[in-house]
């Protein structure tokens, strides 16, 4: 593949790094804050994130699996999170290539539907088996996690940009 002129060649990913930023995430979202609709929720940001990076190691059996473990925490139906993720996950593994040729801003904004779509799964899924609806203020939720994108492409991206020998004559 080509890449896009003027971006920086990366280092590959490591494996450890790409599992303990998916459990701080899970701990994140495992903080006891209380339940509040608009609060991002950051192990969906996380799995976005690689599934669009390193679609052959976080893939969507994976997100299943996490979902499962955020509905067991959560006391959620059994499968609302995992549905949700799974959806998240594989619409972001259909674009990924797609997706790594715009700037991040734009990355920002194409992401922004799936996260509307998998908070979308999970409330349909809550108000079917009789929940009740957490408010208007869930809207806010994908838009957060939008807005995370980048400083989350920032973070995420970090250890790949450095030099693996890093020197004074070297320019990478």
């Amino acid at each position: 593949m080509i890449m896009p002129s003027g971006q920086q060649l990366l280092l590959p990913a490591n494996p450890v790094f790409i599992w303990t930023s998916l459990i701080i995430a899970l701990l994140l979202d495992m903080l006891p804050l209380g339940r509040v609709p608009w609060m991002p929720d950051f192990l969906a940001l996380v799995l976005v994130f690689w599934n669009v990076h390193q679609p052959q190691r976080v893939g969507i059996g994976l997100a299943f699996m996490f979902g499962l473990g955020m509905d067991v925490h959560q006391s959620a139906l059994l499968g609302q999170h995992a549905l949700a993720y799974t959806a998240l996950s594989f619409f972001a593994t259909m674009i990924h290539r797609r997706l790594l040729w715009f700037t991040v801003p734009s990355q920002a904004l194409q992401v922004l539907p799936m996260f509307a779509v998998a908070h979308g799964v999970e409330i349909i899924i809550r108000m079917s088996s009789g929940g009740i609806f957490p408010g208007w203020t869930l809207l806010l939720a994908p838009l957060a996690e939008s807005l995370l994108w980048p400083v989350v492409s920032v973070m995420l991206l970090a250890p790949q940009r450095r030099a693996p020998n890093p020197d004074e004559n070297r320019p990478l």
